[in-house]
């Protein structure tokens, strides 16, 4: 069925998207550590909350199967695709690409004819660094640009489709377009604009296309709290704002600070590469997110000192998640709250029925039964609203005034 072999290394909300999409006319293989969800896919159940990927597993004809990474010699591949976590690490200051550096080592010993795309995040320069310690010239990265919960739509529908490359290498650039091809034989959007570009221009990309998110985030977060602190009404003011065309209603809907698996950590990363670099935005921009977090911790205080207690002494906390209809917590901007919360020794219980008992958040009470939740609880903190806390509405601080992500 399928004319390319590709392996996609990572079944998260990266390497199964892309899976997906390329087993409509290619075969594919994805791989990954964890083998609940290497069994979750041979049966076609998304072990991701993507409602398309879900569609696409029980309709579509899709040349897919999955492997534990045990079982994976690469041997077969024409392409592997690299999706692994590089998550970043304080210590460092910089992301972890251990599970990167693996993988490309792996392949290159065990099949040296394999292309080998990077997409997970990594650090400027990277690319070009670990083709000359494995000696591999078959390595290229392209980043990736999907929202969580509609990965596989931003994938079908892309903006953009971005390759880094070696554009003097006739063999790279052949293959590089042989791989937009089949990305583009399973597109619903066919005709997205296709950029080819080095390697380190294609990976400052991508960092510098989430720091402006995070920029936006940030910016209206604090358009928000300098209205709260003069009493203003946020919501005209953004509505005003943003009704001019080059600035557009996007990315304006305040929150407790930008978070989520990509933006915390590649606005630090690109902080780190600017070096000594001159520089002053990027930093502010991940001091503007640590400055509007501290600054919700206050006014959740402040609102529960006015709320009356009713034998309620708990904050409580409506489900960790960043995005509606997500199961994912990972860098949420409602954690550090909560870590600050327990740290001024405030009692705290969490709805968050993707959390299981023994996971519950140190210092913090895991309440998933909502009627419960809602009775223990004096002030509901809610990144986002859901329509189940209507009656409780006079107990809710939030800064969602749009209702959307």
């Amino acid at each position: 069925m399928g004319e390319e072999k590709i392996a996609v290394v990572g079944a998260g909300y990266v390497g199964l998207p892309y899976s997906v999409l390329l087993a409509q006319h290619e075969s594919v293989t994805v791989v990954d550590t964890d083998e609940r969800k290497v069994a979750q896919i041979n049966d076609r159940v998304s072990p991701i909350r993507d409602s398309l990927v879900e569609q696409y597993l029980r309709e579509k004809e899709l040349d897919l199967r999955a492997v534990p990474v045990r079982e994976m010699d690469y041997a077969w591949a024409d392409y592997v695709l690299i999706a692994a976590p590089t998550n970043y690490d304080p210590e460092t200051g910089k992301f972890d690409t251990s599970a990167v550096d693996q993988i490309i080592t792996d392949v290159t010993r065990r099949n040296p004819e394999a292309y080998i795309i990077i997409k997970s995040t990594i650090p400027i320069g990277y690319t070009d660094s670990i083709r000359a310690a494995v000696g591999n010239a078959r390595v290229m990265f392209s980043p990736e640009f999907l929202r969580e919960t509609r990965a596989l739509y931003d994938t079908l529908c892309p903006s953009r489709i971005i390759l880094g490359v070696d554009e003097t290498d006739p063999q790279l650039m052949a293959a590089a377009r042989n791989y937009v091809e089949c990305l583009r034989a399973g597109m619903l959007k066919k005709d997205a604009a296709v950029l080819y570009m080095a390697f380190t221009e294609a990976e400052a990309v991508k960092l510098f296309a989430n720091t402006y998110l995070a920029m936006r985030v940030a910016f209206f977060n604090e358009l928000d709290t300098f209205a709260l602190e003069k009493d203003l009404d946020t919501r005209s003011i953004i509505e005003g704002v943003c009704a001019d065309d080059r600035i557009g209603a996007m990315y304006n809907n305040p929150s407790f600070g930008y978070g989520g698996y990509c933006l915390p950590k590649d606005t630090k990363q690109l902080l780190a590469d600017y070096g000594a670099i001159p520089e002053k935005m990027i930093r502010a921009t991940v001091e503007a997110n640590e400055a509007r977090r501290d600054y919700m911790v206050r006014k959740i205080l402040e609102q529960a000192e006015k709320t009356p207690g009713d034998g309620q002494p708990a904050i409580g906390v409506f489900r960790l998640t960043m995005k509606s209809g997500s199961d994912n917590f990972r860098q949420a901007a409602v954690l550090p709250i909560i870590s600050s919360l327990t740290a001024k020794k405030v009692p705290v219980v969490v709805y968050e029925p993707a959390l299981s008992p023994e996971k519950a958040l140190p210092g913090t009470e895991l309440e998933n039964d909502l009627a419960r939740f809602k009775a223990r609880a004096r002030v509901i903190v809610a990144n986002r609203l859901e329509s189940c806390l209507e009656d409780v509405k006079d107990r809710v601080f939030s800064r969602d005034l749009f209702s959307r992500d």
